[in-house]
């Protein structure tokens, strides 16, 4: 755990699964309002905010951006890692792991909480390889803006699932149930 701290991701290793209210989700997503980014309720109107992504999950919300572009759609098979890989690969460690295991397999518990919490893809089940290089010094990895990201990917969810031909929603939907 201490790479997990230094890196930021502690507070968020602790979520690790939430139960979803998929019908309580659902009515989020009938009211939300895509050109204002905003919840739309008969009370007013509210939103997930920067400070709610600090305060629930413990992230940085200052510091330098997260960069990356999404794949087109003909890269896609070579864009992410899948979790049965990374379990695989890294579920179990040895008493006698040395250092260099224990930052690998630091880095791969922190690919699954971004891909498997924090970004899932409406499928859950890979995380995109553009935050590998992100995590190379475990040492800079909390100096990035990660609450902006994880909060920019969950609004173009939501917009994204307003369409009535989604069926499948990504994003951070324990942040946005909480």
């Amino acid at each position: 755990m201490p790479y997990l701290e230094q890196a930021g991701f502690g507070s968020v290793a602790l979520i690790r699964t939430t139960n979803l209210h998929y019908d309580l989700l659902s009515a989020l997503v009938e009211r939300w309002r895509p050109e204002i980014h905003t919840f739309h309720f008969p009370c007013g109107e509210c939103t997930v905010t920067l400070e709610d992504v600090a305060m629930q999950l413990g992230l940085p919300i200052d510091g330098s951006p997260l960069l990356g572009e999404s794949p087109e759609d003909e890269e896609s098979n070579f864009s992410g890692l899948k979790f049965t890989w990374l379990k695989a690969k890294f579920g179990q460690l040895s008493a006698s792991a040395t250092e260099g295991e224990l930052m690998c397999a630091a880095r791969a518990y922190i690919m699954h909480i971004i891909g498997g919490v924090l970004m899932p893809d409406a499928n859950n089940n890979k995380v995109h390889l553009m935050y590998l290089p992100l995590l190379t010094d475990l040492s800079t990895v909390n100096s990035y803006n990660w609450g902006s990201a994880f909060l920019a990917v969950l609004y173009r969810e939501l917009c994204r699932v307003t369409n009535p031909d989604v069926v499948d929603m990504g994003g951070c939907l324990t942040l946005l149930q909480s």
